[in-house]
């Protein structure tokens, strides 16, 4: 009788199948964790990545923005070069009759020398130290990085502004797919779209010695991180605008704003 009652009574713990159940539970439940976290940090790292380039591209464009502030400093409207004091004597050119005479005198900044639409070149105390530099922005400026903006900074030699300057290509931001980079407007607001344009024409020239505004703009695009939310590479785009004091030598008799 008292065996009957214990045969009676309902064994406790899980079956088999429902161990294997609960596991499959668990399973599902962890993979969905680490999904999750696995998007977490991919998400992390594309965001950081994004915000390192945007921290590169802030930095060059702040860096174009200070040397752009001193085009054209000093020049021939800031000094007497009427005087005999110079010693040597002031350098002359006749090579642009529409220009100044000593546009090619490295003591004097000439301003603007060339604008493109991914290239700038132009001359200035650029170190506040007295010494003009010969400035040049451009991609791909040392011939072997096809996406890199890249600055060349070199002291001005004696020589022709646009063709007597050998450059020195160093800071760059990579991955630069904008185009253009640079825009150009004139005091009355119209953009410079016939590109590009130096001092070698008296046209040229005129229109060098014309514009007041710069703007920038570039978008960054990093194909080896791709956006997990878009499937795309990421991006980054930052633009900016400077106002010249363009005291420029390009072109005698040309109104200007310093």
């Amino acid at each position: 009788m008292n065996g009957n009652r214990q045969a009676g009574i309902r064994q406790g713990g899980f079956s088999l199948l429902e161990m294997m159940v609960v596991l499959l539970i668990l399973g599902i439940v962890s993979a969905g964790l680490f999904v999750q976290i696995n998007n977490a940090e991919q998400r992390a790292y594309s965001e950081q990545v994004k915000l390192d380039n945007f921290q590169e591209a802030r930095d060059f464009v702040d860096q174009f923005f200070r040397d752009i502030n001193e085009i054209g400093y000093p020049n021939s409207r800031m000094v007497d070069t009427t005087s005999l004091s110079w010693s040597p004597a002031l350098t002359t050119q006749t090579a642009y009759t529409w220009g100044n005479a000593y546009i090619n005198d490295n003591r004097l900044a000439m301003g603007l020398v060339k604008i493109d639409a991914n290239e700038i070149q132009f001359e200035g105390d650029i170190n506040g130290n007295g010494t003009v530099q010969s400035m040049m922005y451009m991609i791909n400026g040392s011939g072997n990085c096809g996406l890199c903006l890249q600055r060349s900074q070199v002291a001005k030699v004696s020589g022709n502004p646009l063709t007597g300057q050998t450059q020195n290509w160093g800071t760059e931001t990579n991955d630069v797919i904008s185009n253009p980079i640079f825009s150009y407007f004139q005091a009355n607001g119209t953009q410079i779209t016939s590109l590009p344009v130096d001092i070698s024409t008296s046209s040229g020239a005129q229109t060098i010695a014309s514009i007041k505004t710069i703007k920038i703009s570039l978008v960054i695009r990093n194909n080896a991180v791709v956006d997990p939310k878009t499937g795309q590479p990421i991006e980054t785009v930052l633009e900016g605008e400077v106002s010249l004091n363009n005291c420029s030598m390009a072109a005698s008799g040309q109104p200007m704003s310093c």
